[in-house]
């Protein structure tokens, strides 16, 4: 459910006209629903009020400022994976006991930054990071606050670029390695071993990946007891899937209460670390016909977002569902919705049935909300989208649309 409807055969965002935002801040343009973004944390988050619990929003989904700041006033906490999201977290006013840093490539500088914040914890995924943190922590005469991410060897039946639990994948320690980095863990002078973490994928449309993996996880937590090493906290990160197209994604609240359910007499802090499920269908992608152009095989709607723009659909063949900004009653056409970047891959859909588009109209691309604008880039030096987000009435220009003497800021 989200906040994006016709009326009168008009988009409209909230109670904003979307034809009039892409008049105001041109297109590409990314509009966001503050209402969505609110209703999606309240229910997630609501759905684990059984549990002592702290729902860590996953940066990496939508990491800009005014989005971070309305989910921190709601209390959320944050699921980073670099020291540019540990800034943009602090900044938007997240108290730092509430982040938790997650990545396999965390360098010396990030591990300082985070010490010196004194975040609450790292969720370590190797033997080499555990010994460069225990270092930079001594080196500051501080103790770092530790999880290790295990990777229980769990297929969460997603698309493999997404897929981050198997034996196969660059994350997290196996369950021996991991037993070992505890034990060692525990003898370093500047390290705190306090949680346990484990993610395995992402677009996760089943719990039961989720539950084989938390019943491995208890099993090894019973072991670190037997060696006088207590988990106070369970990281069991984030994944949980939204609908793009026909996919029926269990809600939040049926994996609330089977989580209760299986931690039932456990004494431990769950930690969550949603990101698509609160941001997927908070966002569209705003994008106009700059061309309409047929071959003898084709139909195309040459639109001016491109795949450096939204990359989803060329990286991971995803689905997005699309649609007209004003609907029309002309018949349908199957078309490939392309950009203008210079890649036979780029495109935002291909062989789609849309009602006939003409030169100059707007299509509202969907569920753009996550891994939309954070995954954008500058190929072709093209500029890149600005963001807003409607709150009822009022928009709030959460970043507007580079120029070209941005492009070169950085260069000389």
């Amino acid at each position: 459910m989200h906040h994006f409807e016709f009326k009168n055969n008009k988009l409209f965002a909230e109670n904003v006209n979307i034809s009039e935002l892409a008049k105001e801040y041109g297109t590409p343009l990314y509009v966001y629903s503050a209402a969505t973004f609110r209703r999606h944390f309240e229910a997630f988050d609501s759905a684990f009020n059984g549990l002592n619990h702290l729902t860590c929003y996953s940066v990496k989904a939508n990491s800009n400022l005014s989005v971070l700041k309305l989910l921190a006033e709601m209390g959320a906490g944050m699921d980073i994976v670099s020291g540019g999201e540990l800034y943009r977290a602090l900044k938007a006013g997240v108290p730092a006991n509430r982040i938790v840093y997650s990545g396999v490539g965390k360098k010396a500088y990030e591990i300082a930054e985070a010490l010196k914040a004194d975040i609450l914890m790292f969720n370590v995924e190797s033997v080499a990071e555990l010994h460069r943190i225990n270092e930079v922590a001594t080196s500051m005469n501080k103790t770092a606050r530790v999880s290790f991410r295990i990777n229980p060897d769990v297929d969460p039946q997603t698309h493999p670029y997404i897929s981050t639990g198997m034996k196969k994948n660059k994350f997290g320690l196996d369950m021996d390695t991991a037993l070992t980095a505890y034990k060692t863990a525990k003898e370093l002078s500047n390290i705190e071993p306090i949680g346990m973490d484990c993610h395995i994928g992402s677009q996760l449309t089943s719990i039961d990946p989720f539950l084989e993996a938390l019943s491995k996880l208890l099993a090894f937590k019973e072991k670190l007891s037997s060696m006088n090493i207590e988990i106070e906290h369970l990281d069991l990160g984030g994944g949980l899937g939204i609908t793009y197209d026909d996919e029926q994604p269990p809600h939040p609240k049926e994996f609330g209460e089977a989580l209760t359910k299986a931690l039932e007499g456990q004494k431990l802090k769950v930690i969550l670390e949603p990101g698509r499920v609160i941001a997927g269908n908070a966002g569209i992608l705003v994008t106009e016909v700059i061309y309409t152009k047929s071959t003898p095989t084709k139909n195309f709607l040459i639109v001016d977002a491109g795949m450096n723009d939204l990359i989803r659909p060329s990286l991971y063949q995803s689905f997005h569902n699309i649609s007209e900004v004003v609907k029309n009653e002309r018949p349908k056409v199957e078309v490939d919705v392309v950009g203008p970047i210079c890649e036979s891959g780029d495109f935002i859909a291909r062989d789609r049935e849309l009602p006939e588009v003409k030169q100059g109209e707007l299509l509202a691309v969907y569920s753009a909300g996550a891994y939309g604008f954070t995954m954008s880039s500058n190929y072709n030096s093209r500029l890149r989208a600005a963001e807003v987000i409607v709150d009822g009435d009022d928009i709030i220009v959460a970043r507007r649309r580079e120029t070209y003497e941005d492009l070169l800021n950085l260069e000389s």
